[in-house]
């Protein structure tokens, strides 16, 4: 048996892993061993559809010491005029540069690639069946808490008849290759999209941006979303209104809203929020964001199924739960019902000699994970006065970076911020954390509001509306919760 010393044993190579090893490495001395079942740095992105982008803009996704992207912004296409958004292939080609740039060179960094943790210090090669045993010197990182299913492995929950053709959204761009191995072979002419997540979105945005008609998809729609609209995320100066004046305006939502309900109606109203059909309203929050473009393409969709999950498919026909749905005979059926996110339980981030990396700030997975290796590497202020404050070093650093969980109901996100805005007011107390907060390429929104001139008056006022709201919706949130 192999054996290998450490200080921190990571779970996992995907972005939260990365962007707490990147953090670690630049903060301390420590020695840090990564270990995932791949073969490459990234995580689910490896596996994900090739025609996958970011969500938000790629200016502040990754880790924080190497850029990922060119600042550049999309001149054609749904998000014309906003910042680029990397590709599949860009944000796996970025992670390989991570490792090889940055965390391996560094000498304090081993890799593990295409093996398993089995506990215990047990590592196990899946290629070998070597089993490594390391001694953890410090802590356990789990990295692993709120990874997604993935569509190109996920599971149906549904029945699938004899002759129904089911393919997750990964097949798509290779369909030619049936064509081409046999000759004569027709490709599908009638698509069927289950599911109403953001896959589902990007696949019937791609499936039109490729050439196939509207009146050629079927959209299976279970519930209808909020989505955040991305203009609000952009970063730098030129989208100081969209961005901060935006937050202002959420905040007054959250200030002033008397329900659930109403609160989301505000959020629309002042344009945080989209939803795709304006005559229904959206039951699930899960945070996908999208482009006031994007919106207009899946609005050219027309036949949207809206009878529930679906139970079985069939060449021609579907069954879901309020009924059967004809479908044309021969149509590909497209599986985008893997969920990004499954229900997990919240749990403490710092459990004495184990980290479980989870969201400190919505919906930023690569910042929170960084801010929690700098708080793991210096402590803060706050950490080092527990004593005097009685609490233990775990349960003061958990003060710092208390557990936001992912909304999965409606109700949950008002939750989340409330968890959330507790966090930034701790952050805030501490000097230092709040300095390293201010310089982290993965807190942009801090920089642009730090680079206000004061002589300009309108971005000052905008920057003192978002102070006063955000401290009435503090107020008003456990009212709004309690009333839901």
């Amino acid at each position: 048996m192999n054996t290998l010393d450490t200080d921190y044993l990571v779970i996992g190579a995907g972005t939260a892993g990365l962007a707490f090893a990147d953090t670690l490495i630049s903060e301390s001395d420590a020695h840090i061993t990564l270990v995932d079942r791949r073969g490459k740095p990234g995580g689910h992105w490896n596996d994900a559809y090739s025609f996958v982008t970011l969500h938000q803009p790629s200016a502040f996704y990754g880790v924080n010491s190497l850029e990922l992207g060119s600042g550049r912004k999309d001149s054609i296409g749904p998000n014309q005029g906003l910042h680029e958004l990397a590709s599949g292939a860009e944000v796996t080609g970025y992670f390989d540069r991570v490792l090889q740039s940055k965390l391996l060179p560094s000498g304090r960094v081993t890799w593990l690639p295409m093996s398993e943790y089995q506990g215990a210090g047990r590592v196990q090669s899946l290629l070998s069946g070597d089993i490594t045993h390391i001694n953890v010197r410090r802590k356990l990182v789990d990295a692993n808490h709120y990874g997604p299913t993935i569509a190109a492995t996920h599971t149906p929950r549904f029945t699938v008849a004899e002759g129904a053709a089911l393919v997750p959204p990964n097949a798509l761009p290779g369909l030619w290759h049936g064509r081409q191995a046999l000759p004569g072979a027709t490709l599908p002419r009638h698509f069927v999209v289950v599911g109403a997540g953001k896959t589902a979105m990007d696949t019937c945005c791609w499936l039109l941006s490729v050439g196939a008609p509207a009146s050629a998809i079927t959209w299976v729609v279970p519930r209808d979303s909020w989505l955040i609209n991305r203009r609000t995320t952009q970063p730098g100066a030129e989208f100081f209104f969209d961005a901060i004046g935006n937050q202002a305006e959420q905040m007054a939502a959250l200030a002033d809203a008397t329900s659930i309900a109403d609160l989301y109606l505000r959020l629309e109203a002042c344009g945080a929020l989209l939803r795709i059909d304006p005559s229904r309203t959206p039951t699930m929050f899960h945070l996908a964001t999208i482009s006031s473009g994007e919106v207009e393409l899946l609005r050219s969709i027309r036949n949207v199924v809206r009878m529930g999950r679906v139970q079985a498919i069939a060449p021609d026909h579907m069954l879901l739960d309020q009924g059967r749905a004809e479908v044309a005979h021969g149509a590909l059926y497209i599986d985008c019902t893997a969920s990004a996110v499954e229900p997990r339980p919240v749990q403490p981030i710092f459990q004495d000699h184990k980290i479980v990396l989870q969201l400190v700030r919505l919906p930023q997975p690569a910042f929170s994970a960084a801010l929690i290796a700098y708080v793991e590497a210096h402590g803060a202020s706050a950490v080092k006065d527990a004593a005097k404050d009685g609490m233990t070093e775990d349960q003061a650093k958990n003060a710092l970076c208390a557990t936001v969980p992912f909304p999965h109901t409606l109700a949950d996100y008002p939750r989340a911020l409330a968890v959330g805005m507790r966090n930034q007011a701790a952050w805030g107390a501490d000097k230092a954390l709040r300095q390293w907060i201010r310089n982290s390429r993965l807190d942009a929104f801090t920089r642009v509001m730090m680079a206000v001139d004061p002589s300009d008056t309108e971005k000052i006022a905008v920057m003192a509306r978002l102070k006063e709201r955000a401290a009435a919706a503090a107020a008003n949130l456990p009212r709004l919760l309690k009333a839901r």
